[in-house]
Formats: structure tokens, sequence, C-alpha cells
């Protein structure tokens, strides 16, 4: 049985065998705006990262875990960010890569397990994301897990010759 297991996906560590699956997502552009990316990442690059992937949370201050159905196809990635064991806090993003796999609870039972990872087994106070204010879906994802928006960031990311604002929300665990 997987460890991070839920009723219709779990969550896995990444292996050497996500290059193509990574390096598709990092170099979709139509990622950039939730990732904060501008430049597209090379399959060397990609493969340095993930031989680095085994070391720990405490050491690296980061975790990523690709989402996957009960037939071992990738979905998605979710991550932990900018992990602060001090104040037991991080910081979460979530991708579902395919449009055909949104929309049907992937995504939020993904959430709904690392959740629960992070307050059982790291001992994590709270979570919070930053969700750009007409990314819709994923504020809906986010707010029906229990996130709380506790501020809005005005002008905050210069996305295509304009500036969007963002959302900052914040569970406690």
């Amino acid at each position: 049985m997987k460890s991070l297991q839920g009723r219709h996906i779990y969550l896995r560590a990444l292996e050497p065998e996500d290059l193509d699956f990574i390096h598709e997502i990092e170099n979709d552009q139509g990622f950039w705006e939730i990732s904060n990316t501008i430049t597209p990442y090379s399959k060397y690059l990609i493969k340095q990262y993930l031989e680095h992937s085994h070391k720990d949370i405490f050491e690296v201050k980061q975790l990523r875990l690709v989402i996957c159905n009960h037939e071992d196809e990738a979905l998605g990635m979710i991550d932990l960010f900018d992990f602060d064991f001090k104040n037991r806090r991080a910081g979460v993003g979530i991708l579902i890569k395919a449009p055909n796999n949104r929309q049907k609870g992937y995504g939020k039972e993904a959430l709904q397990l690392l959740k629960s990872y992070c307050k059982s087994q790291l001992s994590m106070h709270q979570l919070y994301c930053n969700i750009s204010e007409d990314n819709k879906m994923s504020l809906k994802l986010f707010k029906n897990e229990g996130f709380d928006v506790i501020g809005l960031k005005k002008d905050w990311n210069y996305i295509n010759g304009s500036y969007k604002n963002e959302f900052l929300l914040q569970i406690l665990l």
C-alpha cells in the first residue's frame, strides 16, 4: 500500500522517470504565471534537480510530490516550499497538468493528503498559498479545503504587459 494513498489518487516522491513529465510542465508557458517562471528549463537542469530530490525537506526547505492515479499515471504535482521548521509553516502549490484531468477532485484529494501529512508527519502548524485574483478554480479549491483569504497583494505580478493582484490564503492545521 502506498503511504500517501487516497481514494482516487496517491502522492509519491519524484523518480528519475519523471524527467519528461517535469520538463513538459516546466516548459509549458501556460503554467509560467502560476509558478513565477520566465525562462524555460533544460532537461539537464531538471535531471540535476531530480538527482537531488531525495534530500530531506529540513535540508532543502521544499518537497515536491507527484500526484498519480491508481493506474500509476502522473497527473500533476503538489509542492511544499519555503519550509520553515522553526515556525512550522510552508507554502503549498498544486498543478494538474492535463485540462481533461482538472475539476475531477484530484487536486482536492491531493491537498487533503498533503494537509494530513503536514500535520501528522511534519508537525506543521500552518500552510499558506498565493493565488492570482483571476484563478477562480484554485481559489475555490483552497477555500473549500479550509484556507482563509488573509490578504490581497495589489499589482503583485506583472503578466503579459499588465499587473495582477494576488491573494494570500492560510490555514492553521
